[in-house]
């Protein structure tokens, strides 16, 4: 048996800052985050890179084979918000988001959702709060960009199946036609038990490091009987013969929403495919107090990426109106991630105690306050210090 090797104290962090908000929250993160690795010994150098809007508008390049190739050496990558009005919709978010994603096959989307001291929310959380987490699988379903739009005559498709992910490939070809003639679109969504599996046992191993017993699978396998049975089914099969110590229910993703609202303390661990962990992830952040607060994590085995939810808020960028917290606890993720998980657990306690502790005007604009983007980070820091 081997000995442990020495604690890692230096780690190489690789930082999008993007689009809008974006460079203001991240600047907030890395602040926060700096300081408290600081006070686990641990020393953090970041990498910038200039993907995003303004990089594409200027030299017409998205993300580069080469820069993908040197973020792999990274521990892990912070990246801040992506998408301007000045750029199509979908040409950063598929050239960017979901590139890092399959390229490094991250397959966890982890979307924790955690009522937090003085922010509001829509409807009454009691005493107990709300503290659950989606596990989102991140590379198959609707988002794997298998798809085609016929010609306005309509009439017939052809679509090409061809595809690398992480553990398989994947080659066909779907060809369909209508009668009588119309235009038409298809796409295609695919689940394999390579992928459910390896979902499946995040959310246990997630489930069981938040001492619970309970997993929540999320599907419509009502609807769409040969998708979601199957993620459904193999789920049930993982933790039934993996997980003596977990149980798991299952809910159809229309009815858990309505629940949600209804309760959002009920649940813990939110087992999802991708489709419908994108929108109820989002359901759970605005039930917590709204996408401000709102970290997530793109986690696999290679590089993971750390990233807060929100969007890149144009409207308000440089305005110094910008909520910096939801990208300071996705830096906490990140820590964890990264085995600083007393740096991580010292950024979420000062972010609550700032909540706690702060007068209404020093909130951020946001909740009502008047603090700027840089003086939440910098009342967080203190708090960190002490």
């Amino acid at each position: 048996m081997s000995l442990p090797g020495p604690k890692k104290s230096k780690f190489d962090i690789a930082v999008i800052a993007g689009d809008g908000i974006g460079p203001e929250v991240i600047a907030e993160a890395r602040k926060v985050s700096q300081v408290a690795a600081s006070l686990d010994g641990a020393a953090l150098e970041w990498v910038e890179y200039p993907f995003g809007a303004s990089h594409y508008l200027e030299t017409d390049e998205i993300l580069p084979e080469s820069a993908i190739s040197e973020m792999g050496g990274a521990d892990a990558l912070l990246l801040g918000a992506i998408g301007s009005p000045l750029v199509k919709p979908g040409i950063l978010e598929r050239g960017i988001l979901l590139t890092l994603r399959f390229a490094f096959d991250q397959y966890v989307n982890l979307r924790p959702a955690k009522s937090l001291p003085n922010v509001p929310t829509p409807v009454p959380l009691g005493a107990k709060g709300m503290d659950s987490v989606v596990i989102r699988e991140n590379t198959e379903d609707l988002y794997m960009g298998l798809g085609a739009v016929s010609d306005l005559t309509g009439g017939s498709l052809e679509c090409p199946l061809d595809l690398e992910r992480g553990g398989y490939s994947m080659r066909g070809k779907l060809n369909m036609s209508l009668a009588p003639a119309m235009p038409f679109a298809a796409q295609v969504a695919v689940s394999t038990g390579h992928g459910v599996e390896r979902i499946a046992r995040y959310a246990c191993e997630a489930a069981l490091s938040r001492g619970e017993s309970r997993v929540t699978i999320v599907t419509k396998s009502n609807a769409a009987p040969a998708l979601y049975g199957f993620f459904e089914d193999t789920a049930k099969r993982v933790i039934d013969s993996e997980y003596p110590a977990v149980k798991w229910d299952v809910a159809n993703v229309d009815a858990l929403c309505y629940h949600l609202v209804r309760n959002p303390a009920a649940y813990g661990v939110l087992l999802c495919p991708n489709l419908f962990g994108d929108i109820v992830s989002d359901l759970q952040a605005g039930l917590a107090g709204g996408l401000g607060t709102a970290a997530g994590g793109n986690i696999g085995d290679g590089l993971s990426m750390f990233e807060p939810v929100h969007g890149s808020a144009p409207d308000i960028a440089g305005t110094g109106r910008a909520n910096p917290i939801a990208a300071i606890l996705s830096g906490a993720l990140l820590l964890r991630h990264i085995g600083l998980p007393d740096a991580a657990g010292r950024i979420e306690s000062a972010v609550s105690d700032y909540l706690a502790s702060s007068p209404p005007v020093g909130m951020p604009v946001e909740f009502g306050g008047g603090s700027s983007c840089v003086e939440v980070g910098d009342a967080i820091a203190k708090k960190l210090n002490g």
